[in-house]
């Protein structure tokens, strides 16, 4: 996404952002960089601004910004958000959240002007769609719960833009919704938000492309003589690019199987243990049952807080360099490379 010229941080990059290209912003890391820091820090300081207008204190405010920019979901009050129990923090903190899981090189275009290329974005329609339709759906599961459609459909357009973009804020209790209801946090915790954003989880650009890419190997398995290609964002995509796709879904499977096995061994029940990685691998924060919003991961042993705490760095910074830390190879190469400099 981002164009380096130092081959180390290039792999970071394309470590951290899956996919194809979304468009150069500028020719040096340096300049991208403070573009991209310009535009986070500008949409942090109006979050802050509308906050403070809205009589939150501005030492709240700061922190429920950084929260909300760095999808972090770090609150000073124990009941995160609802604490305030005012619908315009929640309406102006949703919609931050939101705007924070998308793309920020589609910001850099708007900014430019060029507003058919920005709106065009596949990944981000794709993502307000699934925002569009968990919020709707949430809300007509949850309408009997509170006493009007507005607090419902606040409540769950809150929730959704929370979990989609892996922040963690929370005004209620969901684990206390219907079951529809906690099923679709539990898939918005996987999904996550745009590739290129802040937020965590698989990103919605895998996602698009994992599931072009299985229509297109079952059209083959139809029409075995039929020649297809997976396009995204209108670009056809190369095998290189869809491999690591697949790739990366290979290892996100075993590692969360894997530390599903492993906490399962502390002896709690299957949505707590399930949820508990998942909100861990993925960033998020709250997930059900005993790690409810109203919960905690105190409960759990030392050795098994210690593997959540890996998967958790683990996601943030997209599997790849942290599993590298445990690759031989690795090890000898710098090892060799120690050995050479202390004989210069």
């Amino acid at each position: 996404v981002l164009p380096m010229t130092d081959g180390r941080a290039m792999h970071l990059m394309r470590a951290e952002v899956p996919g194809p290209t979304c468009g150069k912003i500028s020719s040096k890391l340096s300049d991208s960089a403070k573009i991209l820091y310009a535009i986070y820090l500008a949409m942090t300081v109006i979050e802050t601004v509308m906050l403070c207008a809205g009589g939150m204190p501005l030492f709240d405010a700061l922190i429920h910004s950084f929260g909300t920019a760095g999808t972090g979901g770090f609150s000073n009050k124990t009941l995160s958000v609802g604490a305030y129990n005012d619908p315009y923090f929640e309406v102006v903190i949703g919609v931050f959240m939101l705007l924070f899981g998308i793309n920020f090189n589609l910001y850099y275009f708007l900014l430019l002007r060029h507003f058919r290329e920005a709106l065009a974005s596949e990944e981000l329609h794709v993502y307000l769609g699934i925002v569009a339709f968990s919020t709707l759906t949430i809300t007509a599961n949850i309408a009997g719960l509170y006493d009007s459609v507005g607090t419902a459909l606040r409540t769950a357009f809150f929730q959704v833009s929370s979990i989609v973009t892996t922040t963690g804020y929370a005004t209620v209790d969901f684990n206390l919704w219907p079951t529809y209801s906690r099923v679709v946090i539990v898939i918005l915790t996987f999904v996550g938000a745009c590739a290129g954003s802040t937020a965590g989880g698989l990103k919605v650009s895998r996602v698009i492309i994992f599931f072009k890419a299985a229509r297109q190997d079952l059209n083959k398995m139809l029409h075995s003589h039929a020649v297809t290609t997976v396009r995204f964002e209108g670009k056809p995509l190369d095998e290189k690019t869809l491999r690591g796709v697949h790739n990366y879904f290979n290892i996100y499977i075993m590692l969360l199987t894997l530390s599903v096995l492993l906490v399962s061994l502390d002896g709690f029940d299957v949505v707590t243990t399930f949820t508990a990685v998942a909100t861990c691998l993925n960033n998020v924060g709250p997930g059900l049952e005993l790690v409810c919003p109203m919960g905690s991961f105190a409960e759990f042993s030392a050795p098994v807080k210690l593997l959540l705490a890996f998967d958790m760095l683990a996601g943030r910074l997209e599997l790849y360099p942290m599993l590298a830390l445990f690759a031989p190879r690795l090890w000898r190469k710098r090892n060799n490379a120690m050995h050479e400099a202390r004989a210069k």
